[in-house]
């Protein structure tokens, strides 16, 4: 006598799993959905004559101030202060994403060719800084850069001290969007490395090439997907980081974010800094089709989550 086993049919299993992506569903459509439909429109919305809030009134003079100044006569003219602002967010974005790419390349490949036992708690050692709050380790990084601080102290042993302040310059911003998000780069590059043959970079030397062509034509193809997807990871959340600058760089930094937090909280003109914060995610996801497309070149699968 045999036994029937029930098997739930496809159909189903399609329902069951349906029903369980309710929820998170759910959870993003209130958490991202709502401010984005909110923020998108207040962008078409004017100016409250308070100065405090939005004035129901449908306009598209919030895109033209990005472009447009209207001066006190009634004239108006070219306005290239806010796309100067936005291509300082690019440099310093692209700064910190050369600099991170530099670092985390050779820390990757290490710790992909280490013993498996100690990979584990090299990862762990990579991914601590995100247990403790941004904010936290803003304050830590200011306080090391200081020229009273850990740092500067150490180079007043050595006598080279003087002269030493590069808070609230542009370095300290790019040193601290550096710090911040290393660990988004390291980590899409290990996870491609740790599925590279290295027996293929020995048979590379092992036929007369040199230790650049094999690094060039043997293992960056390689993780390539890696490298793509740590690209995006630091270049967009870079590009609109708000803590650094305003933190480290001391306001001289002028990037994308503070003048939309300056919009919403200093000017109060909350149409402008919903048409910026509009600017911004068209500009981010220009950015995210690009790096999707490119990565897509030779069948090679890019993730960016």
């Amino acid at each position: 006598m045999t036994k029937r086993v029930k098997t739930s049919s496809p159909a189903r299993s399609g329902q069951t799993s349906a029903w369980l992506s309710l929820p998170p569903i759910a959870y993003l459509a209130l958490t991202v959905g709502v401010p984005l439909i909110l923020v998108v429109v207040y962008s078409f919305l004017s100016r409250h004559p308070s100065g405090f809030g939005v004035a129901w009134e449908f306009t598209i003079k919030p895109f033209k101030q990005i472009l447009i100044q209207e001066n006190l006569d009634g004239t108006t003219g070219l306005d290239v202060r806010y796309l100067k602002v936005l291509w300082n967010s690019f440099y310093f974005a692209a700064i910190t994403t050369v600099t991170t790419l530099v670092v985390s390349i050779p820390m990757a490949m290490w710790i992909a060719t280490r013993p498996q036992k100690w990979r584990a708690p090299l990862v762990l050692a990579v991914t601590l800084p995100f247990w403790t709050s941004i904010l936290i380790r803003t304050y830590a990084m200011r306080q090391l850069i200081d020229s009273k601080g850990v740092l500067g102290y150490i180079l007043n042993i050595f006598g080279v001290g003087e002269g030493f302040d590069i808070l609230y310059t542009p370095w300290a911003t790019i040193l601290g969007l550096t710090y911040t998000f290393l660990p988004f780069m390291i980590l899409p590059i290990y996870s491609s490395a740790e599925q590279f043959d290295f027996r293929l970079a020995e048979a590379g030397y092992d036929l007369g090439a040199k230790r650049m062509t094999v690094l060039f034509r043997v293992v960056l193809p390689a993780i390539r997907p890696g490298i793509i997807s740590g690209i995006a990871l630091v270049f967009i959340p870079a590009l609109g980081s708000f803590l650094q600058p305003d933190m480290l760089g001391g306001g001289k930094t002028d990037m994308i974010a503070n003048t939309i937090a300056n919009q919403f909280g200093q000017s109060r003109n909350w149409p402008f800094g919903a048409a910026l914060s509009v600017f911004l995610i068209v500009v981010t996801a220009i950015v995210v089709a690009i790096t999707i497309k490119v990565g897509s070149r030779n069948g090679q699968k890019v993730e960016l989550v």
